[in-house]
């Protein structure tokens, strides 16, 4: 159950210049992401929208972190609801896919976001493919991302 008071969550984002020339905005785009509990993760701009070697592709861009962030938040509380009523995941596995698209104002957006979790359930108690999608229905539901943001996300499990 979600703790209703309000709390902070923090992430750092550290970028240096060092020797590189900057007006000519052929700087790099690689930088740190370090999360409250200590974790840094190597970000960088998406090579769709800033060309190597500006960008490094082997980095978590903003918009890949978006969409893990959705898939991650979906997975948490599929997993918290189904245990709750007494099924036993063994696996799970979202590949989860973003399309980038203008709105109405011709601004890129993260227009769309499908989640296409593949779950594997141990045990005597199997959903059925409507007990499966309720699953999802209150997971997405209950995710803070989902709730957070205005893209459209779909669930279709595999």
């Amino acid at each position: 159950m979600a703790d209703s008071k309000p709390h902070t969550h923090t992430a750092e984002v550290i970028w240096e210049r060092g020797e590189q020339p900057f007006s000519d905005r052929r700087y790099s785009r690689k930088h740190t992401l370090r999360f409250d509990g200590g974790v840094e993760v190597a970000g960088s701009s998406s090579p769709h929208v800033v060309p190597v070697p500006m960008s490094d592709p082997q980095a978590v861009d903003p918009e890949e972190g978006f969409i893990a962030a959705i898939a991650s938040c979906h997975m948490l509380w599929f997993l918290d609801i189904a245990a709750r009523q007494g099924y036993v995941v063994d696996s799970y596995h979202d590949s989860a896919l973003g399309v980038m698209g203008a709105n109405a104002d011709k601004k890129l957006w993260v227009a769309s976001v499908t989640l296409q979790p593949q779950v594997r359930f141990a045990g005597p108690k199997q959903p059925t493919a409507s007990e499966l999608e309720a699953l999802h229905h209150t997971a997405h539901a209950e995710c803070f991302i989902a709730n957070s943001v205005k893209t459209d996300i779909q669930v279709q499990p595999r």
